[in-house]
């Protein structure tokens, strides 16, 4: 077991973990939150958020309280401190940690640009958890690349959020370990019941096919545009918000609703008022590596899935007849339709999701996780 940590910032004798991620706590509530939360059990767990810039003279660090355990941690930076950033963010960590010298702590990284202000801690285990290949998305900071090379050469343990990812990465770290998305199912299972349908979906028409998540370069926006117009009759459901790409490239039409971003507690209730879920992500850089969480999470819901030719996707669920695989708008049509025939028989559907889902949990991640770790 891991010993304390020498943290005067917090009260009990826990250690401390610090996590360094590019995903705000309040963004979407995905493997970081699942995960943190269930650290926060036995640590004092520091959630560092990536700075905002402000117009002030002085920096200063905010710290908010957002769950037992859970410290969230965004350095707002002021305007003498765009010079060198990295330098006030290790300042303002340091000056709200009180570590010492061989003070015993654990860093979990979710990006390797924290290395930049972070690579002077010591620490009792450095865990590298890369849920997403970064370097390929839209943005992306050309150091990456170097400081992923960096924290892989520092970290001891190193955990990915797919197959495919893990294929790529164990070629550079000799403890590398696949640890695909996994899902909260009696949150989603809500979603099998009768819940009140949303005030913005409630007045758009059946039949309903459904997408949540962030809406960005992974979304074969061509898709949905060729899939809306082959079926007017079909109404396209997506909720997340717009992120790195231009709101007016969305495609426009009667039977195309964009619902905006909702809270993890909202989701079940919109997957509940949908006939078939999608996963319409384009084929890209960005989709090469990704085991995208929603897939569980609408089949916890009763929801029979389409989805483009994701990798992980079709390697963990392409042999069920819960999730189908396609390719053009018009594959879509069809699988959509054979999905609605597989719903009607609503017991065998629900029976099919149960066993694909059996044993996959969050808690189950985070002991495995915890097992390697010791």
């Amino acid at each position: 077991m891991f010993p304390s940590a020498i943290s005067p910032a917090y009260a009990g004798d826990q250690p401390t973990l610090i996590c360094f991620s590019h995903l705000r706590w309040d963004f979407v509530y995905q493997r970081p939150q699942h995960l943190m939360s269930r650290y926060a059990k036995e640590f004092n767990v520091q959630y560092v958020e990536e700075p905002i810039y402000t117009d002030e003279a002085d920096s200063w660090l905010e710290v908010r309280h957002v769950a037992e355990g859970i410290q969230v941690l965004v350095p707002q930076l002021g305007i003498d401190a765009k010079a060198h950033p990295e330098q006030e963010q290790r300042r303002l960590l340091d000056q709200h940690l009180g570590l010492g010298t061989g003070s015993n702590i654990i860093l979990w990284y979710y990006t390797p640009m924290s290395l930049t202000f972070s690579e002077h801690l010591h620490a009792r285990l450095v865990v590298y958890d890369c849920m997403d290949e970064l370097s390929a998305f839209r943005g992306a900071p050309p150091r990456l690349v170097e400081l992923e090379r960096r924290l892989m050469e520092r970290a001891d343990i190193v955990f990915t959020g797919g197959h495919s990812l893990y294929e790529a990465k164990r070629l550079l770290h000799g403890n590398a370990h696949a640890f695909p998305s996994s899902v909260d199912v009696a949150h989603f299972a809500r979603a099998r019941g009768q819940l009140p349908d949303p005030i913005d979906q409630a007045d758009i028409p059946r039949l309903r096919l459904g997408f949540y998540g962030v809406l960005d370069e992974r979304l074969d926006i061509v898709l949905i545009d060729e899939l809306a117009a082959l079926r007017p009759d079909w109404h396209l459901v997506l909720v997340g918000p717009v992120v790195k790409i231009d709101s007016d490239s969305l495609p426009r039409g009667p039977n195309i609703h964009y619902l905006g971003a909702k809270t993890y507690d909202e989701l079940p209730h919109y997957l509940a008022g949908w006939d078939v879920a999608l996963m319409p992500f384009a084929l890209n850089e960005a989709t090469r590596f990704i085991s995208p969480t929603k897939t569980p999470e609408y089949l916890a819901g009763g929801r029979a899935v389409v989805s483009t030719l994701i990798s992980d996707v079709v390697r963990s669920y392409g042999g069920s007849s819960m999730v189908s695989i396609a390719r053009t708008a018009h594959d879509f049509t069809d699988a959509i339709q054979q999905a609605l025939q597989k719903a009607g028989d609503r017991t065998n559907l629900l029976h099919e999701a149960d066993l694909i889902l059996d044993g996959m949990s969050w808690d189950r991640t985070w002991h495995q996780m915890r097992r390697l770790m010791e």
